[in-house]
């Protein structure tokens, strides 16, 4: 099992600058935003490695680590609904913290494949059955974001002396007397903590109650949610909790606010004035540009990671245990210590009868006070007055710590410079689409001999991306009791997306 972080290890400024410092030395110009024109949200996975003594915990001096940087992502953009394909070759999501945990996928392929051919350095010794690897214990991972993640973690407290980074709120009426906000839809692709400064408002005492069940992109389930367990009742806990906490001379005034919008099926947000414009705790897709997207919010997608690991289905097959994340660390932004609490443990800290391995896992959030050079308020702080707004980069730029290709840079889901003509190639697939994801599984699968190989892969005729997926049961036994005890409304894509070979 991966060890958890302690203070003496490491400072939540050490994780921001790596990761600043790796931006800018390994990353390439290209995919980067435009000076004074653009800005960028930046995600990494950065691996913690202990030195032998301490890892047997048989050493008495401060505790030394080395911090390396395995996997980066850029990006604020996601396709809409009408724009997926069924090939698996477009990225439906490129929001940083998403692309991050991608390339981190290719990492832990490349790690996988040296431990099957008995490399040495590999990050993987064998498990206790065959053909099941598990990490060294010496090792852990710390997941980095320039920004609180859009959705639930970003709906935080806004004191007096801020402004407001969102769109101002304007119930058109053609967004419907009953409060419908599907009309402001289209206002950005992140979350609108990064969209323009708008009005403050008054305080309204918000009502917050949460109730769950099973939502597709294109029709709609539900199935039957256990109160006790599902229900997030934030009415003590929301931002009342946060005010009274607060220095008596300083007034929770608003909320910072997310362009991420309530799943069909759910609550919807009241989007009264103040603090009652959201409802909190609740499931939430990524807006679109008029076509809704099928793209949950990152905290809702790392919510899920808290509980079924950052591996996904696939490489479950090979491994012993889940991968979870140790530690979360935000940078330089709009924070609030009980919204990421919120969001990304409270929601599913009762979740139970979970398979073997898998577990809530207890995960350590901590703020740096560095700020990313290429956020949105800091390409704002030091833009003159120049033609133009401030508009998100709409290139996403992926790295991983692997010997080929560690680069990848997209736009629109495709690899940047790809014409309407080239879509369907191999060249105009992404190195971190599902498709390239599973042909890498794939050739991890061949290279091992077949009496080698896991059990659940063993004589088994499979052939589809989802055929593989759905095989593996532990993971799967473990997601159908996530979404029936937490997140019910949770949008699942069709299968024949998920069809391709």
């Amino acid at each position: 099992m991966a060890l958890a972080p302690a203070p003496a290890m490491w400072t939540a400024d050490e994780i921001a600058q790596l990761c600043y410092e790796h931006y800018h030395v390994r990353l390439p110009k290209q995919g980067k935003p435009e000076p004074n024109r653009e800005w960028t949200l930046l995600a990494a996975v950065v691996k913690i490695q202990f030195t032998a003594d301490q890892a047997c915990g048989i050493s008495d001096k401060a505790i030394q680590v080395t911090k390396e940087v395995v996997s980066m992502g850029t990006g604020t953009k996601c396709i809409g609904q009408s724009k997926m394909r069924k090939s698996g070759d477009i990225l439906n999501d490129s929001h940083a913290e998403v692309i991050a945990r991608r390339g981190f996928l290719r990492y832990l392929l490349h790690q996988l494949q040296l431990a099957a051919t008995l490399e040495k350095d590999s990050i993987f010794i064998p498990g206790t059955h065959k053909g099941l690897w598990k990490l060294r214990p010496a090792l852990s991972f710390v997941f980095f974001s320039s920004h609180t993640p859009c959705g639930d973690a970003s709906i935080i407290p806004m004191l007096e002396f801020e402004e407001q980074p969102c769109c101002p709120v304007t119930i058109s009426s053609s967004a419907g007397a009953s409060g419908d906000l599907e009309a402001l839809e289209d206002k950005g692709d992140c979350d609108d903590t990064d969209s323009p400064v708008a009005k403050k408002m008054r305080l309204e005492t918000p009502s917050y109650l949460v109730m769950n069940g099973t939502a597709h992109c294109d029709k709609q389930e539900r199935h039957p949610v256990t109160p006790e367990v599902s229900n997030w009742n934030l009415t003590v806990q929301g931002l009342a909790t946060v005010k009274t906490t607060m220095p008596r001379d300083i007034t929770v005034l608003d909320i910072h606010r997310t362009g991420a919008k309530c799943v069909p099926g759910e609550a919807r947000d009241p989007g009264k004035p103040g603090a009652a414009y959201h409802q909190v705790g609740l499931l939430r897709v990524k807006p679109g540009r008029g076509d809704r997207t099928c793209s949950m919010s990152c905290s809702d997608k790392m919510a899920r990671w808290n509980v079924l690991g950052c591996q996904g289905a696939l490489l479950m097959h090979f491994l012993e245990e889940p991968i979870y994340l140790s530690a979360l660390v935000i940078g330089k932004c709009p924070y609030s210590q009980e919204a990421m609490q919120r969001a990304l443990t409270g929601r599913c800290q009762n979740v139970s009868a979970l398979p073997k391995g898998f577990r809530v896992q207890e995960l350590t959030t901590q703020q740096s006070d560095l700020l990313f050079e290429q956020s949105r308020c800091a390409v704002q702080a030091n833009r003159l007055d120049g033609p133009g707004r401030l508009v998100p980069c709409g290139a996403a730029i992926s790295w991983s710590a692997v010997p080929e290709h560690p680069l990848d840079v997209t736009a629109n889901g495709f690899p940047q410079g790809t014409t309407k003509k080239g879509i369907g190639s191999l060249q105009a697939r992404s190195r971190i689409s599902k498709v390239e994801l599973f042909r890498s599984f794939l050739k991890l699968l061949s290279s091992i001999a077949e009496d080698m190989q896991p059990d659940s892969l063993r004589g088994q005729k499979l052939d589809t991306y989802q055929e593989y997926k759905e095989a593996a049961s532990t993971y799967q036994e473990a997601w159908s009791t996530l979404r029936k005890q937490a997140f019910g409304f949770w949008i699942k894509n069709p299968p024949d997306y998920h069809q391709f070979k």
